[in-house]
């Protein structure tokens, strides 16, 4: 079992707090925005286990957020983290919520955060909301590792790449895809484009192969 499998359950489980979930958003398995004046902002670490580097985690996630959430797969009981009284007491003082989810994907709540005095880091938060918004949908599991993150840019570059499929583009024929388009083509991060002439871009093979790719992962039949 890996640890994308607790991210449905845990999403789920936050939607239910009407929270908006999406996954890997700035490093982070797990963000929730709830709107509101100011909005509440959530980030849940997933692990296989409740365990110190989890924990550490948490810490270093707190001055992004309102509230950290630690989530992990129940153990047996009396076996696992989660029945260690010392360490309900560990994350409680330091305002972390618990979430174990069961072997069928229901989530228990095992500790809920609690309000902490301020400790936010403003550059860092609004950096995580940025994304968060900017993303379309939700194109990442939570806890992924293997494979590349669909950030908002490598969306907009994919939205780019795909309307350069039929032909050469000028930054300003893109802008209505993404307001990034200019920067996007200048600085070729994934190496998909390349000058045509001046204030002119086309694809390269490899920008080929990767809206090829993605077509195939968004309909795989």
């Amino acid at each position: 079992m890996q640890e994308t499998s607790l991210y449905v359950p845990v999403k789920r489980f936050l939607e239910s707090l009407d929270f908006t979930v999406k996954g890997e958003v700035g490093g982070c398995d797990v963000v929730g925005l709830r709107e509101g004046e100011p909005p509440v902002v959530v980030i849940c670490e997933l692990k296989l286990q409740f365990n110190l580097e989890l924990v550490l985690q948490a810490v270093d996630r707190a001055a992004a957020c309102d509230e950290v959430w630690l989530a992990a797969l129940m153990s047996a009981p009396g076996k696992g983290r989660e029945h260690d009284r010392r360490f309900r007491a560990l994350c409680r003082r330091l305002g972390f919520g618990l979430l174990g989810v069961g072997g069928k994907g229901e989530v228990e709540l095992l500790l809920s955060p609690a309000a902490l005095p301020p400790r936010r880091d403003p550059r860092r938060r609004s950096r995580l909301m940025e994304e968060h918004y900017r993303r379309k949908g939700d194109p990442a599991t939570g806890g992924s590792t293997r494979t590349p993150i669909m950030t908002a840019y490598r969306q907009e570059a994919l939205a780019c790449a795909a309307a350069m499929a039929d032909g050469p583009k000028r930054p300003r024929d893109l802008k209505v895809l993404s307001p990034r388009a200019a920067s996007i083509l200048l600085h070729n991060y994934y190496g998909w484009f390349a000058r045509a002439e001046r204030g002119i871009y086309a694809l390269t093979e490899i920008g080929r192969a990767a809206v090829q790719s993605h077509r195939l992962v968004e309909s795989p039949l």
